[in-house]
């Protein structure tokens, strides 16, 4: 299709917030990637920051890193999860990043004068940033953030109601997810908050062409049946999406639902048969695997899980490849100052120090490192956790006591990692940075190109790829001022990116690898991360040799 043909499917969500419109998205993408078609999918957030480059984790969950360098909504990281395909900045955005571009546009002058209203100025730019994301697609899928009743949802709703009304209606649908709660004391599925739900759509000027039902329990072809004539669907268009054992179920569980036959009928997209066989063995494999292994997971966000859902997800992808359940020990590295290692790491299969920002829990995170690396325990270190491994190696192996990082104490004698004053950021573009720098805006972020050094553990992760590509989200580096004591004392330097120290692994140890992207970020089902898979590797060699 050329782009004056692509589709739109637009999905709100309707009750309450967290009923997962993100992993519906996401599985009616794949099934219809899996048909043939060019697919892709925005996230559209109703929330006045730029990004949530600078939300808190407990705020917002993991912020998601594009290859292009974008901090985008976690939800794009499932779409990147389940399509295998990496998005762009122009697949997330915000309220905030509406109105500074109108707002732009109105000091440049490129109104000429006029008044400045959500209708039409901001409706129109939200409209076309859609349409942008759509160009070159056979389908786009549209996700609004939030629920309906939201005030501040109600430009992109307009925005959606206008563009359908323009496409007509075989190159638009609306699809609503709501929520069909289950009364216990009255022993019964309830319809009315659905109703209601539909009822502020229509109001706003929006007709849903399709229910997506959540639920705890099974609805009866009854209620199916109230739904659709209550809410003005097709009865084949109220899709039944119980809770599964694992997300990548949905896409399987909607396909039991026949959810293509109502979106084939509304699009005009003739007979859809997905290929989903080899998405089936592995979900087969996530539900019900052969072997299993344990690892420690150490951060300081442990409170929210979501924090670190990228990296739980390319657990379970690498378990999945390999048949074998990957379980989470949640281990706060403050605890592990209180109790040490041995209480809580001595069972462990492998041991893994995730990403971070801060000086909190870091004592309890190279403890836990320290242990890996004596007790011979697979290690990964990500981001922070090969820093932190660096540090901890100066230390205790070369006895530099005043070992930090410049992060924790700018002023420390000898800064293993530090802030350089400037970079090539994934654009080419020159960046400067200092200690007083805004955090939004000096990261290093995006895909950067490592090259693997011969012989090393991480270039045959790799599969013997000399050059690899990976995501980054950090402001501070390795300080190759302490390479050549390194290496002496048997941490070896085995990634490099246009002189940056990329990655670093221990010799003589089974499985120690630190590496300061984030490999977490390009890991799919069907294609899990390389870094991620070779340490699962490790650990369930460790576990069955016990």
């Amino acid at each position: 299709m050329s782009n004056h043909e692509t589709k739109y499917i637009f999905i709100t969500g309707g009750v309450l917030s967290s009923l997962g419109k993100g992993i519906a998205a996401a599985s009616i993408s794949t099934l219809l990637k899996n048909v043939g078609f060019k697919v892709s999918i925005l996230k559209a957030d109703p929330y006045i920051n730029v990004d949530p480059g600078t939300m808190s984790p407990l705020e917002h969950g993991e912020v998601f890193v594009t290859d292009d360098g974008a901090e985008t909504d976690l939800d794009l990281g499932h779409y990147e999860r389940f399509l295998d395909e990496n998005l762009t900045q122009a697949n997330n955005f915000t309220t905030g990043r509406v109105y500074s571009a109108v707002i732009e546009k109105e000091r440049r002058g490129d109104y000429l004068g006029k008044t400045i209203q959500v209708i039409p100025h901001i409706v129109d730019e939200i409209a076309n940033r859609i349409k942008e994301a759509g160009r070159g697609q056979d389908i786009l899928i549209v996700e609004i953030g939030g629920t309906v009743g939201d005030i501040e949802g109600l430009p992109f709703l307009e925005a959606i109601r206008s563009l359908k009304s323009e496409l007509g209606k075989r190159r638009a649908m609306n699809i609503h997810l709501t929520l069909v709660p289950f009364i216990k004391a009255a022993g019964e599925l309830k319809t009315k908050p659905t109703q209601h739900s539909v009822q502020e759509l229509r109001r706003i000027g929006i007709t849903p062409d399709m229910l997506i039902c959540r639920s705890e329990y099974p609805l009866p072809k009854e209620l199916k049946n109230k739904l659709a004539f209550s809410c003005g669907v097709e009865r084949n268009s109220v899709i039944e999406c119980l809770d599964a054992t694992t997300i990548y179920q949905v896409p399987l569980s909607f396909l039991k639902e026949n959810i293509l036959v109502p979106i084939s009928e509304a699009l005009n997209l003739g007979d859809l048969t997905p290929h989903m066989d080899e998405w089936d063995i592995l979900v087969k494999r996530v539900i019900a695997p052969r072997d299993e292994l344990m690892i420690a997971f150490v951060g300081k966000y442990l409170d929210l899980k979501e924090s670190y859902k990228s990296l739980t997800e390319s657990l379970i992808h690498a378990g999945a490849n390999l048949n074998a359940k990957v379980k989470i020990r949640w281990v706060d590295s403050e605890m592990i100052e209180e109790k040490g290692c041995e209480e809580i790491l001595s069972d462990v299969d492998g041991i893994l120090v995730a990403g971070g920002f801060g000086e909190r829990g870091v004592v309890g995170k190279m403890a836990s490192i320290r242990y890996a690396r004596e007790h011979n325990i697979p290690y990964l270190g990500i981001c922070l956790g090969m820093q932190l491994a660096m540090i901890e190696f100066a230390r205790n192996v070369l006895h530099i006591e005043d070992a930090n990082s410049a992060e924790f104490d700018a002023t420390c004698k000898n800064p293993i990692i530090y802030l350089i004053d400037s970079f090539m950021d994934a654009s080419g573009q020159k960046q400067l940075r200092t200690f007083q720098s805004p955090l939004g805006g000096t990261m290093r972020l995006g895909g950067y190109e490592c090259e693997t050094k011969e012989g090393s553990l991480l270039r045959s992760v790799y599969d013997g790829a000399k050059v690899i590509r990976e995501r980054h989200r950090h402001r501070y580096e390795a300080n190759p001022a302490y390479r050549e004591a390194f290496e002496k004392a048997g941490l070896i330097i085995s990634g490099e990116s246009e002189g940056l120290i990329e990655a670093v692994e221990l010799k003589g140890h089974p499985w120690f690898l630190g590496v300061q992207f984030h490999p977490e970020f390009t890991s799919r089902l069907t294609n899990p991360n390389k870094t991620i898979l070779g340490f699962a590797k490790a650990a369930l060699l460790q576990r069955q040799n016990g």
